[in-house]
């Protein structure tokens, strides 16, 4: 299997398929031009393979900011 030069195009795909869903809140807050992107960047790279690491970077990318509610 790896003495075809096919594994050099099927690896980067593979890549490709699990760091983007891997990626989506850090997408997600840069897209928003959220205040904390950083920090949303660092808890997805350090826990996101956690999940619950994945789903608070998730959840706080797509909370509202302070800054970004209307006044009333």
């Amino acid at each position: 299997m790896w003495d075809s030069p096919m594994h050099l195009l099927i690896i980067p795909i593979l890549l490709c398929v699990f760091a983007v869903p891997y990626f989506v809140p850090t997408i997600i807050a840069y897209s928003r031009q959220k205040t904390n992107r950083a920090a949303i960047l660092a808890v997805n790279i350090l826990l996101g393979w956690t999940f619950i690491g994945w789903v608070v970077a998730l959840v706080w990318a797509l909370k509202v900011d302070l800054v970004d509610r209307p006044a009333h």
